[in-house]
């Protein structure tokens, strides 16, 4: 309506995940996504775009507020020693792509907020190391494969992260869907949280611009938790 002032709403950019072997439809390639991410960003203030691949990351990055990375598949392993594991590889033009526009989003410096697969590929772009399967390489380690909606456990945040700021250093236990993990989180990120046995479970920017990755997924938590998290990212993205 003429006069009225609607508030702005920072345009988030959601990467799809991709299907390339027929899972979802036989013979067909195929985006798809939890709507949960998208309902997360809304509730935040923002307005979620879905972002399929293709090949002018720039084009894309010009146009967006921030970059919201979401859960996906593996990463295969680089070395030997996972005859035995099963994966989800991630298919090579998904990652490609998603490398690309993270390193488009970053040299722009907007806001990132990475989730599961997402923050691996934080973690990856950034010089970090993975676990490529936890039980395989760290078989002490407790079980990260966590049925929803029960499983959950607990984190502990670094009290000088800004991941503590924003949940408080008490965090909520959390939900856990991973077998792959962190090991070493790259050159300008540092650990945010850890989970009782040592996995890292969230890294984030050392400084500079909003980079915050998670390995738990916060936008089917629900509550303060998924709210202040996302209400913070899409304020960064506004500029507030």
């Amino acid at each position: 309506m003429e006069g009225i002032l609607w508030p702005v709403r920072p345009l988030i950019g959601i990467p799809q995940c991709f299907d390339d072997r027929g899972r979802w439809r036989a013979g067909c390639e195929t985006d798809y996504l939890d709507a949960a991410y998208a309902r997360a960003v809304i509730a935040a203030g923002g307005a979620p775009v879905y972002v399929p691949i293709q090949a002018c990351v720039e084009a894309i990055s010009a146009r967006l507020d921030g970059l919201l990375l979401p859960g996906g598949d593996d990463f295969l392993p680089t070395r030997a020693g996972f005859e035995s594991v099963s994966f989800e590889p991630v298919p090579a033009v998904k990652l490609d792509f998603d490398t690309r526009l993270l390193a488009a989003v970053t040299a722009r410096e907007l806001p990132v907020l990475a989730v599961c697969y997402g923050m691996q590929l934080l973690a990856v772009c950034a010089g970090g190391t993975l676990h490529y399967d936890i039980s395989t390489e760290l078989p002490a380690a407790a079980n990260h494969q966590l049925r929803d909606p029960e499983g959950r456990h607990p984190v502990s945040l670094a009290p000088e992260s800004r991941l503590a700021q924003i949940l408080g250093t008490a965090a909520e236990p959390v939900n856990s869907r991973h077998h792959q993990s962190v090991a070493t989180p790259g050159t300008g990120l540092r650990v945010a949280a850890r989970a009782e046995d040592g996995i890292i479970e969230a890294i984030e920017g050392a400084d500079g611009p909003f980079r915050v990755g998670v390995q738990w997924h916060p936008e089917t938590l629900g509550g303060a938790h998924r709210d202040r998290l996302f209400g913070v990212f899409v304020a960064a993205c506004r500029g507030d």
